[in-house]
């Protein structure tokens, strides 16, 4: 990647001019304004703490020894000892023709390679509805998973659902009484837990049949709620474009978790008939991991859940996406595995992430008010106009999720995000349709780079658009970095507004010069390549026509 060129130009440069031979941290990035370089760097103001010396005499004193570098095609030094970088045309010529050469591979690395990673997300529970929530997850979930596939990795896509509990006897309470086991039964046997004390006995009776399995109407109840739950989300996850290679059950967990914590009696204590972890002793809460009726808790399924992990996978992470309503109870659930499975616990991470809402407010399926992502799937696309492809609104909904940072909630507004004209999933897709309809009335495939002068002159926009495809594998970088999406949108839509910017000032078809044309050409292909490239990673599909 260019910025690593330049950091080792950088430290070179620093070790020999003040005999540094560990060079000190600092950063290489973007100025805001490009006008002011390509990169620019806080080296010498670095640097001029150690050597005790001016940092203005320091960034002179870099610049000289690099400036004749074959990066380098402009140095300026600019109070109070920043660096900015112009990087030769010639080279950034040489780098697009490579971009253009390795279309299927343009932005993956290596960086990965043998190393697994394991991304737990989504986790719909059966007998109630896929909502909006789920949404949520998936699509971060499958971007970071993606992120981590296109650097190299074994990416292992899991998915933990709780298809026994407390929850389930309400549903299967509900379908007693005739409900539907997908939302209503489990909305009537919450609200009869919460209001009739015989309701509520009864679910709890229907509970305990379910873990012991000893009634066959129950039984019979049960499997055909889990079955026909599990049926209806597969076809959502493929509508998602995502697809699972192990689900995860507590049903199956729940043992597992339960012989876990009964070995460890000096990790956990007796408290009224329930067994706990005493979360005080860490300035964490305590929570209850096993039941007054002997029944695990969904902490105690986590354990199993956790330690089944590795002894199936062994992956190098483990990465859980949920929402952030639970960090808390991660941090004791970590905790606890840190005292029970340190090697587990150490390669295991919560990502968590902000809530989605409509402007109405959260939603909640408790009170029957959820609100499916079938619905808004749908609601986006009678928004969009007639026979727009599904592809349009699934772009809408998961650029509007990835486009902010994950750890904040997301107001859904449904003008912005269907528009074609601003920040929004719609936008990229169709500057992407525009670059290939260029391409197409010039019956260009596969182009690649034609210019026989390699000393072509790129004016401001052109060698702008150059650079910022060249910083595609950066933003990939920095997005993992923090296990966020987010930045990779943020690149995505400079990208494709410096596309728009581009083709509308600087006609591609109408220009005479050939070595222009073809600069111009190879922008265009670039730029497509990096944005399907990009898109993908977001998990939005690009179309060739709009």
């Amino acid at each position: 990647m260019m910025h690593e060129k330049i950091y080792v130009l950088i430290r070179d440069a620093v070790t020999h001019e003040f005999g540094v031979v560990d060079a000190p941290d600092f950063s290489i990035a973007p100025p805001e304004n490009p006008a002011h370089g390509d990169y620019a760097t806080n080296a010498a103001m670095v640097v001029a703490k150690i050597a005790r010396v001016n940092p203005m005499e320091v960034a002179e004193r870099i610049k000289s020894a690099i400036a004749e570098h074959e990066l380098i095609g402009r140095i300026e030094v600019a109070k109070p000892g920043f660096i900015n970088f112009f990087l030769k045309d010639s080279m950034a010529l040489h780098m697009l023709g490579q971009v253009l050469e390795s279309a299927d591979t343009w932005g993956a690395s290596d960086i990965g390679r043998g190393k697994t990673v394991m991304v737990e997300y989504t986790d719909p529970n059966p007998f109630k509805q896929f909502h909006i929530g789920h949404l949520m997850s998936n699509a971060i979930g499958e971007s970071i998973a993606r992120l981590h596939e296109i650097i190299g990795a074994n990416v292992l896509r899991v998915n933990w659902q709780g298809d026994i509990g407390l929850h389930i006897a309400m549903a299967v309470w509900g379908m007693q009484k005739g409900e539907s086991y997908l939302g209503p039964a489990y909305v009537a046997g919450a609200g009869a837990y919460r209001t009739n004390p015989e309701a509520k006995g009864e679910i709890e009776a229907i509970n305990r049949k379910i873990y012991d399995r000893s009634d066959p109407e129950i039984n019979k109840l049960y499997q055909d709620g889990r079955r026909g739950s599990l049926d209806y989300f597969e076809k959502i996850y493929a509508r998602l474009g995502t697809k699972f290679v192990h689900y995860f059950f507590e049903s199956e967990m729940g043992p597992k978790g339960l012989e876990i914590v009964r070995k460890h009696p000096e990790i956990f204590e007796q408290s009224e008939n329930a067994i706990v972890f005493r979360g005080e002793k860490y300035n964490l809460h305590t929570r209850v991991f096993v039941n007054s009726h002997g029944l695990p808790t969904y902490e105690t399924k986590e354990l199993g859940l956790n330690q089944e992990k590795f002894r199936l996978y062994h992956p190098d992470f483990s990465l859980i996406v949920t929402g952030n309503e639970i960090t808390d109870y991660f941090k004791v659930l970590l905790k606890v595995m840190e005292l029970i499975m340190p090697d587990v616990a150490a390669h295991t991470r919560h990502i968590p992430h902000g809530m989605l809402r409509l402007s109405s407010g959260k939603m909640s399926s408790r009170t029957g008010d959820v609100i499916t992502a079938e619905w808004l799937i749908q609601e986006v696309k009678n928004r969009l106009p007639e026979n727009t492809d599904e592809a349009v609104a699934m772009a809408s909904i998961k650029y509007s999720i990835l486009r902010q940072n994950i750890g904040s909630d997301i107001i859904f507004d449904f003008d912005k995000s269907v528009t074609f004209q601003g920040d929004s999933g719609p936008y990229l897709q169709y500057t992407y349709a525009r670059l290939k309809s260029i391409l197409r009335k010039l019956q260009i495939t596969n182009y690649k780079l034609q210019i026989a002068d390699t000393n072509v002159e790129m004016d401001a926009l052109e060698r702008h658009l150059a650079v910022l495809i060249l910083r595609f594998p950066e933003a990939i970088e920095d997005a993992l970095a923090i296990y966020s999406p987010h930045v990779l949108a943020a690149y995505l839509y400079n990208l494709a507004k410096s596309a728009n910017e581009f083709y509308h000032a600087r006609p591609v078809m109408q220009e005479e010069d050939a070595d222009k044309k073809n600069l111009r050409l190879a922008l265009v292909s670039a730029t497509a390549i990096t944005l399907a490239r990009g898109l993908n990673l977001l998990g939005i599909e690009t179309l060739e026509e709009m």
